[in-house]
């Protein structure tokens, strides 16, 4: 189960006891009963019902739970908001069609029971299908489809949506298809949060917490929600979504029956679709919802869009500009943007800016016709004073319909890949200065055109030769990088002799730093750009197996919180990577400083924190390769100009296929302070022994301290057990360091933000790896304000000096190396 964490193992796979005596068949018939002890199983032994009792209470509930697979996974619960308190319920089914869920063995009253009926039965029978519904029809009558039950569970889910069951409402009668979840692992009554569809304007699902949208899923836009960054139609899952005078629902159906799909709200709020996994005996997460920053609802406030590989989250539409700049400067968007020139009353001139690629805006104002075309929507929101933006209602065949929006654009995020594009109204003022911008544009790209070719013509001439011998060297490059890989590395090679002229012949006053690679130096190119040069040493116990491996690797990856490779060198016996230039250092740089150290407010270490996990969550799950890093610790990050964070050094990282999710190696390779038990001790490394070095990180950051050289002679305990001893004592905010923790304790809401990641930073360290979280779910934690689950001691958590020798290892030690505080270290079999 290591793709599940304990935040959502509690409500994922609930533990329950149920003391079965006796197994029915399917169905119950009229004037029979189920008693505390006895069950019914679907014909193809896919579910159970029966009574049960959830984590570790002692009350009685009915429920439906998987059988086959999955066993003991709760999906539904008849009497959530009235247990009964001893083992004395019975379900009776009645003559007239009705459940009746009694206590004292039928004596007492009804503790719950399936209200009336659509239609009065002939012969009713009661049904526990295959698809997890346990339903009431005549039994002399053929079901066909859903509207020929009498009485079915899917009409009131609990907190899971199954294959088949609707999200949404029922025009006609005023029912609620919503999943609500539950209060606690132990207590399935009504929690917080709930899922469903919001029917206001045009509908969009949503996910709230009580009376307030956390979470927007977007409107439906003929093939997915548009909040959705998965693309649509895929081989697994068949969406409906249905919106006509009797309801507007959306469900889903399995294209392969052997797979077992659900969606579910967490007592925490963590909500998504989760798969179960046979191999790993576990549910794994196929979707989450609300997992980074821009998926809270409004965080940019309205006519701004939030973008996670932008520079900020938040930027304004084109035509408009931040309503309070200072808010802005301190990374408060929640007041959004105001039109740089305001928008006259249907003045003539006013026109649209298209916003490409995006989730549409929150439609619960909004309006709609499914018959006008484009053309027409335009002209309709042109004549209207109040609207303010207009799309297509359905980008299906082309597109159609109309969808406009009065007031202000909220909850916007970029979503390159599956986005629709918005037309959003802006002054004629500002469509007037875009028009003499692109002229005079144009007017000087004109002159340049010309005075470029006369400078072309010229240069052909004298740069010919030149050219030829460039052309040549980098052939010979690429052709030397090629028998090297074996493989097209895809990345350009740059020319020994340009990079030594960078770095003016790699003099010392170039010289960045040095760590187990080699020396770093700064250079500039003939162009302008500045970049950093990681030349390998030839005493380096990196060699060239790590060389390559950091080519490929890094080659094939782009996120906003890795540092970019632009190039290699490789002629003769030079290794060389090329990177773009980092001004501000490494993480390490400000953190273990007391003076630079200030340059960090507690903002930023929490933006840096929260980046480098939308770092390591693209590594683990969203890019195209499965990679863990191995070496990630605070001077493996890297800090650009305006201090994010892009994490580096992926010499040690490996690659992951397929399902694997854990690898061993005999040759452990990384920093102590920062290894995971099982990978020091045993070579065995996951993405769960990145996600404790990860933690180690968190604490670092938060403490000001490293690791490994902070020391409790009272206790003997490094910084992982000094925090831990700090936390059981309900100490935490003692981790801050003197000089700072007054002024922390006075804004109550960041006091908050900081135990929080001290708590994150905790779970991620935790001994045993399945007891620590994913990266996603880390991401949810830290963006979130949900009850955490309580973390169990650290590994590694007292201060001891690596023996020469250690007799539990199948290893012995062969040599250590340090390099500034980067420790190496090499094992080989006895």
């Amino acid at each position: 189960m290591d793709s599940l964490t304990l935040v959502l193992t509690s409500s994922l796979m609930l533990c329950f006891s149920v003391v079965s005596t006796t197994s029915l068949l399917d169905t119950i018939a009229p004037g029979q009963s189920i008693r505390d002890g006895e069950t019914i199983i679907s014909t193809g032994r896919s579910f159970e019902l029966g009574f049960f009792s959830p984590g570790t209470s002692s009350t009685r509930y009915l429920g439906i739970w998987y059988k086959k697979y999955a066993a003991g996974t709760v999906v539904w619960v008849a009497n959530r908001e009235t247990p009964i308190l001893d083992r004395s319920g019975v379900l009776n089914f009645t003559r007239q069609g009705v459940l009746l869920l009694l206590r004292d063995g039928g004596k007492s009253d009804v503790v719950w029971s399936s209200a009336n009926l659509t239609k009065p039965p002939k012969n009713p029978t009661a049904q526990l299908l295959d698809s997890g519904n346990f339903v009431v029809r005549d039994g002399n009558s053929k079901i066909s489809n859903d509207g020929d039950y009498l009485w079915q569970s899917f009409d009131y889910p609990t907190d899971t949506t199954l294959p088949g069951m609707k999200l949404g409402r029922n025009l006609v009668t005023g029912r609620d298809w919503t999943i609500t979840s539950w209060k606690s692992p132990n207590n399935p009554a009504r929690g917080e949060f709930s899922l469903g569809i919001d029917p206001r304007g045009y509908p969009q699902l949503v996910l709230k917490q009580g009376n307030t949208t956390i979470y927007r899923g977007g409107s439906w836009n003929g093939v997915r929600w548009t909040g959705s960054p998965r693309q649509q139609p895929n081989p697994v899952y068949d969406y409906r979504f249905v919106f006509d005078d009797k309801e507007v629902a959306f469900s889903f159906d399995l294209l392969n029956d052997s797979l077992l799909s659900r969606m579910v709200v967490n007592p925490t709020g963590a909500t998504g679709r989760f798969n179960w996994k046979d191999d790993k005996h576990g549910w794994v997460i196929y979707y989450l919802m609300g997992a980074d920053q821009c998926d809270i609802f409004a965080k940019c406030g309205p006519s701004a869009k939030c973008d996670m590989d932008g520079t900020n989250y938040c930027n304004c539409l084109d035509g408009f500009k931040p309503g309070s700049p200072g808010d802005w400067s301190t990374r408060d968007w929640s007041g959004g943007c105001t039109t740089t020139a305001p928008l006259g009353y249907c003045k003539k001139g006013e026109g649209f800016v298209r916003v490409q690629r995006v989730k549409l805006p929150d439609t619960s104002g909004s309006w709609f016709d499914r018959n006008m075309s484009l053309r027409d929507c335009k002209q309709k929101c042109l004549k209207n004073c109040s609207c303010t933006a207009y799309t297509s209602l359905d980008i299906t065949r082309g597109g159609s319909g109309c969808l406009l929006w009065f007031g202000g654009l909220v909850d916007l995020r970029s979503f390159p890949d599956t986005g629709q594009d918005l037309y959003v109204k802006v002054a004629a003022s500002y469509l007037g200065f875009m028009k003499k911008k692109k002229r005079k544009a144009g007017g000087m790209r004109i002159a340049m055109l010309i005075c470029s070719i006369a400078v072309v013509v010229t240069a052909i001439v004298l740069g010919w030769r030149l050219c030829v011998r460039k052309m040549k060297q980098r052939y010979q490059g690429k052709k030397r990088a090629k028998n090297y890989d074996n493989d097209d590395l895809e990345l350009p090679i740059f020319d020994f002799t340009m990079i030594r002229n960078a770095t003016d012949g790699f003099s010392d006053d170039y010289k960045l730093g040095e760590g187990g690679f080699g020396p770093v130096y700064r250079g500039t190119l003939c162009d302008g750009q500045v970049i950093a040069v990681k030349r390998l040493s030839m005493s380096s116990g990196q060699g060239l197996e790590e060389f390559k491996n950091e080519v490929v690797l890094i080659s094939k990856l782009q996120h906003r919180n890795l540092v970019r490779l632009l190039g290699c060198c490789i002629e003769g016996a030079e290794r060389m990577l090329i990177y773009e230039y980092m001004p501000n250092k490494s993480l390490d740089y400000f953190i273990f400083d007391e003076s630079r150290s200030k340059v960090l407010d507690w903002q930023r270490r929490i933006h840096v924190i929260e980046g480098i996990a939308r770092g390591l969550l693209y590594l683990h799950q969203d890019s195209r390769l499965r990679i863990i890093h191995r070496d990630l610790k605070v001077s493996n990050v890297l800090l650009d100009i305006d201090l994010n964070p892009k994490i580096s050094d992926f010499g040690m990282a490996r690659m992951f296929g397929g399902d694997q999710t854990e690898a061993s190696t005999n040759r452990v390779m990384g920093t102590f302070g920062y290894m995971a038990p099982e990978y020091a001790i045993d070579g065995l490394f996951s993405m769960k022994s990145d996600i404790f070095s990860f933690g180690v990180l968190v604490l670092e950051v938060l403490s000001g301290r490293k690791n490994r050289g902070f020391f409790t002679s009272d206790h003997g305990l490094n910084l992982l057990g000094h925090v831990w001893k700090l936390w059981m004592e309900e100490k935490a905010l003692e981790l801050v360091k003197e000089d700072q923790r007054q002024l922390v304790a006075a804004d109550s809401r960041l006091v908050a933000l900081i135990k929080r990641h001290i708590h994150v930073g905790l779970l991620c360290v935790q001994q045993e790896p399945d007891d620590r979280p994913n990266m996603s779910t880390v991401v949810l934690m830290l963006g979130g304000d949900g009850k955490l689950p309580e973390p169990k001691p650290p590994g590694f958590f007292a201060e001891r000096k690596v023996p020469e020798t250690d007799s539990s290892s199948s290893y012995s030690y062969y040599k250590s190396r340090s390099i500034g505080e980067i420790t190496v270290t090499d094992y080989i079999p006895r």
